[in-house]
């Protein structure tokens, strides 16, 4: 009796962390979809987000830690999904994109090359983890280089996805949102 006790009471505890372990990492899911499916979703959309772009290496160990620390918190997570088409981009890649009429390629560079892409991105600051906001029309916003946390990283997307910057510099919210 005392065995099937304990044998009942470890299947609801194993059943409840399942169910807990479900709901956590749903709530934490963030969508990463392709350039070119961000761009259809803008230009197709009657009520288009605005894009956000993580430029990535698969070498970069600040790009992960981000990943894991600020793209997970399901606050940030949240707030990302509910206001940018949100793409994941490798600043290696090799796929041709098109964008804005141009056609921007790969190009081998030293050990490991670069996209162009990418560079006209980052204004020719190549560095990692950088993170882009455009605008609903796929006009640039603004670079973002270097680790964020979750909290400033969020009052950052919010700058751009609340359209704080279209009314107020950047200075001035920051200061007033300490």
């Amino acid at each position: 009796m005392l065995m099937r006790s304990i044998f009942t009471l470890f299947s609801q505890i194993s059943l409840l962390l399942i169910l807990l372990s479900g709901f956590n990492a749903q709530a934490q899911a963030v969508q990463w979809i392709s350039w070119d499916e961000a761009v259809q979703l803008a230009q197709n959309e009657s009520n288009p987000k605005k894009i956000f772009i993580d430029i990535y290496t698969d070498w970069c160990g600040w790009c992960k830690k981000m990943d894991k620390d600020t793209f997970q918190n399901p606050e940030v997570a949240a707030y990302m999904q509910d206001n940018f088409y949100m793409v994941k981009f490798d600043a290696e890649g090799k796929d041709p994109i098109e964008y804005q009429g141009k056609t921007f390629k790969y190009v081998p560079s030293g050990r490991r090359g670069y996209h162009e892409l990418a560079a006209a991105l980052l204004q020719g600051k190549m560095s990692y983890p950088t993170v882009v906001f455009l605008d609903e029309k796929l006009n640039m916003l603004s670079p973002v280089p270097g680790y964020q946390k979750a909290k400033p990283f969020l009052k950052i997307a919010r700058y751009f996805g609340d359209d704080i910057y279209k009314n107020q510099d950047w200075k001035e919210y920051d200061k007033a949102s300490k």
